[in-house]
């Protein structure tokens, strides 16, 4: 795992098309933004989990986004 320091309105670049930006911190809830094509997924981590679930139990043979 790569653990960065970032403040508010900075950003991290994953490959060249996501961006993932600090839009605030309050206590110990952080707000991000990211910008992403559209044809890239994206889940949190909770929701993420629950759907590749389901779609486990309805094709096993199927790729997890």
């Amino acid at each position: 795992m790569l653990v960065l320091s970032r403040k508010t309105n900075q950003s991290i670049m994953i490959g060249d098309e996501i961006e993932i930006t600090v839009l605030s911190v309050s206590g110990e809830k952080v707000r991000l933004g990211v910008k992403a094509p559209r044809e890239v997924p994206i889940y949190r981590d909770e929701v993420y989990v629950q759907v590749s679930g389901e779609q486990r139990k309805a094709d096993p043979a199927r790729p997890i986004p």
